[in-house]
């Protein structure tokens, strides 16, 4: 039985219409599956163990009634629980490499019985004594995985005997595995020993805290796990689309943490969702094997078509695109801008540099950016670096989910003041460039609002020029960035936290179709694309176009 495989290679080769971070986490699979990965393998035991287990569980109610789970299971579902469970570390084959698994799909697609599953499977397979939690924002929604368990036991004749179902909890009489539905709004979440818990529509929570209040309690636990499984919700910034960030930063290869499995079912692209098809294909799997529900999703997408009313809700539920940033979009993939990483160390000794900066409030990121053209007169040398108030660096790691000590150590990042940013740091640094890199500062770049009293000391040793902060300014380097960077016209030092904010930035278009990187649509920190932005106008400016024309200030 090989259907987990049979879907990755179908995702892969694109018979099967799958989104972009799903295929990135099928390759991963498939190199695990077929035995080419040297640190994990699949352990055919546990496998073997889980396949005999399909066969005994009995579909309680819908399409597939009383026909067993192993005849049923949908191949992303086989996926899921197979790399989960059975990915294991070569060296300890009863250690798994996988302690958080992402789910990001839609509804109709079986994504809490796919986890009511997983618990099934975990009642058998872990230590004597293990607690199973679910989490949710209230008990209804916690216990839906209770129902789906319970009503899989109750329908599967060879469980009888084996459960003890209570109100509160199900009691494997085996082992005393016990599994308990929890609610975010009325249980106490700190004191529990989870072996493995699920967090429930997360887009919904407004605070990460149940779902690191259950991780907390995992410090001790050998085979963790905890599950993390919601649709969209109308909201930019809520604890999933953290999750989300995470897994596709780990799926990028911008941050290593290889305990990270993620199937994020969500489309490619967001325009023309009232007639493209490849958008409900990419984020309803199921749809693709059952045709009763693509014909109700189409269904569904004629009324939202025809009643703005229905709308927000079948983009979000059933499209997984927020709503509410339909009109933003993703500026640069983060993949192209890593194929730019330069393969030497950039030499600035001699050339003429541009410096941007972004001054933000004292007690958020500030940035140093500064760019310069090649010898071939084409490709677009640059350099960033941030920083960050020093008293903040551990919470802002801990709620941004950026690893700001780690790039402070790499001296892509500067701690500076205490909870506010030092300035006099910043100042001094620019202050200093010329010296440390042997170039030559042409013109630093600035926006008003900040860097006022800045751009004044700057101002008595260098050129300084006021960037007006609008997009019909912006348009034309935000474009130029772009542009280079697809062209791989753009070669910069490997900068993890660069790389950061170029998967964080999300741009707009104003009623004329410029184009400009907003701050409060995009998912995270961009202070270091918008310090480079500011850096590559005045590059454009002094060096791409006349330069004998007046450029200088734009306000």
């Amino acid at each position: 039985m090989s259907r987990d495989i049979d879907y990755a290679k179908a995702v892969v080769s694109k018979k099967i219409n799958a989104p972009k971070y799903v295929k990135k986490q099928c390759r991963i699979y498939l190199k695990i599956a077929e035995g080419k990965d040297k640190k994990f393998c699949i352990n055919e035991k546990k496998r073997g163990q889980i396949i005999s287990l399909t066969k005994l569980l009995i579909i309680p109610r819908g399409l597939m009634a009383g026909r067993t789970v192993f005849e049923t299971l949908s191949g992303f579902q086989w996926l899921f629980l197979f790399a989960v469970l059975t990915v294991v570390y070569r060296e300890d084959m009863q250690l798994r490499r996988y302690e958080t698994a992402v789910l990001e799909i839609c509804r109709k697609n079986g994504k809490t019985f796919l986890i009511a599953l997983v618990f099934i499977v975990l009642f058998f397979i872990e230590p004597k004594f293990s607690k199973f939690y679910s989490v949710a924002p209230d008990g209804q929604l916690s216990r839906e995985i209770q129902t789906q368990i319970r009503e899989i036991i109750s329908s599967s004749p060879a469980l009888e005997g084996k459960f003890k179902i209570r109100r509160d909890d199900i009691l494997c009489l085996l082992n005393q595995n016990d599994y308990i539905p929890l609610s975010f709004s009325t249980s106490r979440l700190d004191g529990k020993l989870p072996n493995a818990f699920v967090a429930d529509e997360v887009g919904a929570l407004t605070t990460n805290y149940p779902v690191e209040a259950m991780r907390s309690g995992q410090l001790t636990i050998k085979n963790k796990l905890g599950c993390i499984i919601s649709t969209k919700y109308p909201t930019i910034e809520n604890p999933f689309e953290d999750e989300i960030r995470k897994a596709k930063q780990v799926l990028d290869g911008i941050i290593e943490d290889e305990t990270v499995f993620s199937l994020l079912y969500e489309p490619d692209k967001t325009k023309s969702w009232e007639t493209d098809d490849s958008i409900i294909e990419q984020s309803n799997p199921l749809a693709l094997e059952i045709p009763e529900i693509m014909s109700d999703l189409l269904k569904k997408r004629q009324d939202a078509v025809i009643m703005p009313s229905k709308r927000e809700n079948f983009l979000t539920k059933h499209c997984n695109i927020i709503y509410q940033g339909v009109g933003t979009e993703t500026y640069i993939d983060p993949q192209d801008v890593i194929a730019c990483r330069s393969t030497e160390p950039i030499n600035w000794s001699g050339r003429t540099v541009y410096l941007g900066v972004d001054l933000s409030e004292t007690t958020d990121n500030t940035a140093v950016a500064m760019s310069a053209l090649d010898d071939d007169g084409e490709t677009v040398l640059a350099d960033a670096i941030g920083f960050i108030p020093a008293d903040s660096v551990e919470s802002k790691s801990r709620t941004e989910k950026i690893p700001y000590r780690e790039f402070i150590e790499e001296m892509k990042c500067i701690d500076c003041g205490n909870r506010v940013i030092d300035y006099s740091v910043v100042e001094e640094f620019v202050f200093q460039i010329e010296e440390r890199y042997g170039c030559s500062v042409a013109y630093i770049g600035y926006d008003r609002r900040n860097a006022m009293s800045s751009a004044q000391k700057w101002d008595k040793k260098y050129e300084t020029v006021e960037i007006r902060q609008h997009s019909s300014v912006l348009h034309s380097p935000t474009k130029l960035l772009k542009e280079k960077i697809l062209k791989k016209e753009f070669r910069y030092d490997k900068n993890r936290l660069l790389e950061l904010n170029f998967q964080n930035a999300r741009c707009r278009y104003d009623t004329n179709r410029n184009m400009y990187v907003d701050k409060k649509r995009s998912a995270g920190k961009v202070d270091m694309v918008v310090a480079l932005i500011n850096s590559l106008y005045l590059l454009e400016v002094y060096e791409l176009r006349d330069a004998d024309a007046d450029w200088a200030v734009m306000v």
